[in-house]
């Protein structure tokens, strides 16, 4: 089959094109053909090998860990799945290896869920990674009706995620983005303040007594207003910055699968009540091109590889 993949760490000049073989489904995993994967700052994170110590890393590496496609092979019980079956997964493994950037990909059973069939695979595709980390980070921050709610890059593919959720809760949202991207927060409901020296200011006199939730989807210090902007009792939930649960009394997230939680968001978008923004598709062969795009950090929603 073909694959994206590298034999060392490194830069995006890493990444080639190869023929390896298709893998085979274990015994609680499927062999998918991929129709679309999509693209996930972790992926050239792991590249680079920043994650020494966190995952480790089988060479040659395939990433990626979204993808949707069909089951052409379930494994030997994998009852809830047939062949012909459209599915998407946070194909989330033990070790970086065999990831979906590649035409066929096994998947553990519990990490997917069936694609509804108004769901495009490009859309599908887009969903898993950032779409289970908006979910989680709001559920365990219990954002709930009546609230405000501060997101931090609330454009970025997790942030804008977390807007529609928190506002399906029942949140009123604020969201900090550059000013660029501001009428894109209105049009997903939040609104927009601008990073910088101004944001505590701007945020306040939006939410003059304070926020009940800050979720941070961006590290960089953006929890050093937590001070300023969180009222008594309000709860702090970061993806990138341990303080959020050692200074501020509140959650750390960690992405897990979910295939209950993957297959409500599936629906929500099949629905039109949960907006997916692809901003790019790439060919396979433009994969390396693809990555250099999303690490030059101006990408609003999510870069997609059709194969």
């Amino acid at each position: 089959m073909k694959a994206i993949a590298y034999e060392r760490f490194g830069s995006a000049d890493v990444l080639e094109l190869k023929d390896l073989p298709t893998p085979h489904p274990g015994s609680d995993s499927v062999l998918v053909q991929v129709k679309a994967a999509s693209l996930n700052p972790v992926d050239y994170k792991a590249r680079e090998g920043y994650l020494k110590g966190v995952i480790d890393t089988v060479f040659p590496a395939v990433p990626g860990w979204d993808v949707a496609g069909v089951v052409v092979k379930p494994g030997l019980d994998t009852p809830e799945l047939s062949e012909g079956d459209e599915v998407l997964a946070y194909a989330r493994k033990d070790v970086i290896s065999g990831g979906t950037l590649a035409e066929f990909v096994e998947v553990p059973v519990r990490t997917l869920a069936l694609k509804p069939p108004t769901l495009s695979f490009e859309d599908a595709a887009a969903l898993p990674l950032t779409g289970l980390t908006a979910l989680q980070t709001v559920r365990r921050a219990r954002v709930s009706p009546g609230q405000t709610v501060l997101i931090h890059a609330a454009a970025g593919g997790v942030g804008s995620y977390a807007v529609q959720l928190a506002r399906l809760a029942g949140a009123r949202v604020v969201g900090t983005a550059s000013e660029g991207n501001h009428e894109y927060l209105r049009s997903l409901g939040a609104e927009p303040v601008e990073y910088g020296d101004r944001l505590v200011q701007a945020a306040r006199g939006l939410a003059p007594e304070g926020f009940d939730v800050i979720l941070d989807f961006v590290g960089n210090g953006a929890l050093d207003t937590v001070p300023q902007l969180l009222r008594d009792g309000g709860m702090v939930a970061s993806v990138t910055d341990t303080r959020a649960r050692d200074l501020y009394g509140g959650q750390y997230v960690w992405v897990r699968p979910d295939p209950l939680q993957l297959a409500e968001l599936a629906q929500l978008a099949a629905d039109g009540r949960l907006r997916v923004e692809v901003a790019e598709v790439f060919d396979l062969a433009q994969t390396a091109e693809a990555y250099r795009t999303l690490e030059g950090g101006h990408v609003r929603g999510k870069l997609v590889v059709r194969i």
